[in-house]
């Protein structure tokens, strides 16, 4: 099962070598040391393509899917694997829900409009301590002020304020505060625009902020490439304003519920995953999908990554495409399959 890829081209950030840890909070294990003597880009290329056309890797098991990687500068090298014959099921092109890799654009959105200094408030809701944890679901038709008013959308908890708990409620609330209640798909999609650049095509299935993006991973690389190239007032915060997500592993009442394994201990920024789990994690900023859409940027911020695929089927989709895009993201920086 071939997979395509991008013709080598030289990049200044192939010769960085030394990956820098990210910064804020408990966050920032360093990245997977690359191999002896430089790593040349064809290096990277090949290991990057063998790994996900692998059969016997956590990439086998989430095909059919789309991958990448690039820098800054552009995309440079990328992939369809299929799970059988005929024509690619995704590409970059592809149009699919990306589910919460929609939270890293609202976080990013609301950091722009503070122009980089976001409020304690903010900094509250966009790292899910806000207490707002009966979030169930949007309606498509609905504004976000009707989404915040459905079902138990606006009950607030006081048990679960200021503890982490994974969910889309802190994200509604937080925009309809925030100035955007009255905004339908239609009105979100442009205000995100607004501040991310008129460049990024998206539209939204539902008015949800933390969940309801419809987009593609050429559209999403585009925002990724501009946190790489430091024109998002986001790329100095990544990884700030870090937050325990473990129930299992964090302090006494830090922690209510979160969306990856109980034997995994990651730390939540401002709308994204810090994957600095002591004993497995490499530092990369993330946000993983429900239906399977995985973005990442490396702890050193010179590469991006992506993983696209939708499948609704089952739960833990998202963390499948999390752990293909991982050993990707290895491949990448060691040039070793």
């Amino acid at each position: 099962m071939a997979a395509t890829h991008c013709t080598p081209r030289i990049s200044v950030a192939a010769t960085l070598l030394a990956l820098a840890s990210c910064g804020g909070g408990d966050a920032g294990a360093p990245s997977p040391a690359p191999g002896p003597g430089p790593v040349s880009d064809a290096q990277r290329i090949s290991a990057a393509t063998a790994t996900a056309q692998g059969m016997n890797n956590a990439c086998n098991a989430v095909r059919p899917f789309y991958w990448e990687v690039g820098d800054q500068a552009g995309r440079m090298a990328m992939g369809s694997v299929q799970s059988g014959g005929g024509a690619p099921v995704y590409t970059g092109a592809s149009v699919m829900s990306i589910a919460s890799a929609s939270k890293w654009l609202y976080g990013a959105y609301v950091v722009q409009r503070r122009q980089g200094q976001p409020t304690d408030d903010d900094i509250k809701f966009l790292t899910f301590r806000s207490g707002y944890t009966s979030f169930s679901r949007c309606l498509p038709a609905q504004t976000v002020d009707e989404c915040v008013a459905y079902e138990q959308n606006d009950v607030h908890a006081p048990a679960t304020d200021g503890r982490f708990s994974y969910g889309g409620g802190h994200m509604e609330k937080h925009a309809s505060l925030f100035g955007l209640g009255a905004f339908d798909n239609a009105g979100l999609a442009a205000e995100m625009r607004s501040q991310l650049g008129t460049d990024m095509s998206l539209s939204y299935s539902q008015p949800q902020l933390a969940g309801g993006v419809v987009s593609s991973a050429d559209a999403y690389a585009v925002f990724l490439r501009k946190l790489l190239a430091g024109s998002l007032h986001m790329t100095a915060l990544l990884g700030t304003h870090t937050v325990c997500t473990n129930p299992a592993t964090c302090p006494p009442g830090v922690a209510v519920n979160t969306p990856v394994p109980p034997n995994l201990s990651w730390h939540y920024s401002l709308g994204h995953w810090v994957e600095d789990d002591p004993a497995t994690g490499d530092g990369a900023f993330s946000s993983a999908g429900a239906f399977g859409f995985y973005p990442w940027i490396d702890a050193g911020k010179h590469w991006y990554g992506i993983v696209a695929r939708m499948d609704a089927g089952s739960g833990g989709n998202g963390f499948d495409s999390a752990q293909c895009g991982a050993l990707i993201r290895k491949a990448w920086l060691t040039g070793q399959e």
